[in-house]
């Protein structure tokens, strides 16, 4: 792996936002984009050097736009299979999930991927 090359960190968006009961319900689409901003204007302060940001959305968050720094990715069916897929085609290379989705992580976890809490991207 090249040291030069950003760590990728993949977001579980919708185990993000619902970490916290602030009625993101109420507007699914509106809490992913925005965890999309902040993690644009923010990136992830855990993770020292260049950081690569997949957004992972599903469901009624669905066609949330990408923005410059942040790589948002619509699940066309489980997120947590797509999160999963994701992390599989990186090859080589770094990769942080950010989820505490117990069953996610272990997946992710056998593919060679780090895994976070939701806190490493919200407080």
């Amino acid at each position: 792996m090249n040291a030069n090359t950003p760590v990728l960190v993949v977001v579980d968006a919708a185990n993000v936002v619902g970490s916290v009961p602030d009625g993101w319900w109420r507007d699914r689409r509106g809490a992913a984009e925005g965890l999309r901003d902040r993690l644009a204007s923010e990136g992830v302060p855990a993770v020292p050097g260049p950081v690569e940001i997949v957004l992972v959305v599903e469901g009624a968050a669905r066609g949330v736009e990408s923005v410059p720094g942040v790589r948002v990715s619509s699940a066309a069916g489980s997120g947590d299979d797509h999160i999963v897929e994701v992390v599989a085609s990186a090859g080589d290379r770094s990769v942080l999930v950010v989820t505490a989705d117990r069953e996610l992580r272990r997946r992710v976890g056998e593919l060679g991927a780090e895994v976070a809490g939701p806190r490493t991207v919200r407080p």
